[in-house]
């Protein structure tokens, strides 16, 4: 098995920054403009950025438990050093909850679900999993075809569970990503990490591809397999139509890995491996008022589109700018933290 970090990923994530960041800076926009062909070009490119965000973060875990379990080497530091990024990503979306609703006076605001808590509990509950099958690829890749087919089946028929469980299955109680359905991404980019060589990637994704279209092509009939439900939301045709485009994108990606090697891409690669800074950090900074300013104090809802352009790169610059710093200081943290302290025993 090739060792060799799989950059089509991190740009996969790091162009999911982008398009995130851009997503949220519409609320710049003067309302009106919210409208037409062109907006509605850019709500479909900004509805891939939670599956991709979400399918990443299961192939890059999946991929490092095989990895570990192949290399005959320490699989509980794994397993260690992964429980720690988790507990990072959760803590930075406590911190996220806490900037923006009341969660001392009003605990209840630390079970909305966001896009941050999804990624670090599906993660959470994926892991034994992915750790338990590590050694055994194959049977790791169908287990997760299972539990993402599982998890996208049975999303309709969460959505009339109330809280406090119903924070965690559908977005009737204030939770933006719950579990379901966006879990399921979790589990479809495990089935792609646990392979052992690219063309094993390729061809996962493109049967997932095709999956996905046969699924996409009859909407009109998977619906109707369910009670009355947010299509949009928890529809898993809706999905497949989701995962189909990132699968293609995650396949165009791989086939220019090898050869790609501009400027550019070492700066998606930042935001790539240093998404949880490019998301925490662009939310900061777009909406975070400190002594009453911030980009959307100064320009919400104000900006005609030749104007949100250049608004919309100066944010970019400065989430860049303190997620490259970010970047540096963690790399320089984690290799204190890993580096064995050599023994002083005669």
């Amino acid at each position: 098995m090739t060792r060799q970090r799989v950059r089509a990923f991190d740009w996969l994530r790091g162009l999911a920054v982008l398009v995130m960041i851009q997503t949220h800076s519409l609320a710049l926009l003067k309302p009106e403009l919210r409208a037409g062909d062109f907006f509605a070009r850019l709500q479909w490119l900004d509805g891939l950025v939670a599956p991709s965000f979400i399918f990443a973060a299961g192939f890059a875990m999946a991929l490092t438990q095989v990895r570990a379990a192949a290399g005959g080497g320490s699989r509980s530091r794994r397993i260690k050093r992964t429980l720690r990024r988790l507990a990072e990503v959760l803590a930075v979306a406590t911190l996220v909850n806490w900037a923006w609703f009341p969660i001392f006076r009003e605990p209840r605001w630390l079970i909305r679900i966001d896009i941050l808590h999804c990624i670090g509990l599906s993660l959470l509950i994926a892991l034994p999993i992915l750790a338990l099958l590590a050694p055994h690829p194959r049977a790791l890749r169908w287990s997760s075809l299972a539990l993402a087919a599982t998890a996208f089946g049975l999303s309709p028929l969460t959505e009339p569970i109330k809280a406090p469980l119903g924070h965690f299955l559908n977005v009737n109680t204030g939770s933006v990503f719950p579990l379901l359905p966006w879990g399921g991404y979790v589990y479809l980019g495990a089935a792609v990490g646990a392979s052992k060589t690219t063309r094993e990637m390729v061809m996962t994704l493109v049967g997932l591809a095709v999956a996905g279209v046969v699924i996409w092509i009859f909407t009109a009939q998977v619906a109707a397999l369910y009670p009355p439900h947010n299509f949009w939301v928890t529809d898993p045709a809706n999905h497949a139509r989701r995962w189909t485009q990132v699968c293609v994108l995650s396949i165009g990606l791989l086939a220019v890995e090898r050869t790609w090697k501009t400027i550019p891409v070492w700066f998606i690669e930042v935001f790539g491996t240093s998404s949880l800074a490019g998301y925490f950090f662009h939310e900061m900074l777009l909406f975070f008022r400190i002594r009453g300013t911030c980009f959307e104090a100064v320009w919400g809802n104000r900006l005609s589109w030749a104007r949100y352009w250049p608004v919309l790169a100066l944010l970019v610059a400065f989430t860049f700018a303190l997620t490259w710093l970010t970047d540096q200081v963690y790399r320089r943290a984690d290799a204190a933290i890993s580096t064995p302290v050599p023994s002083t025993a005669g």
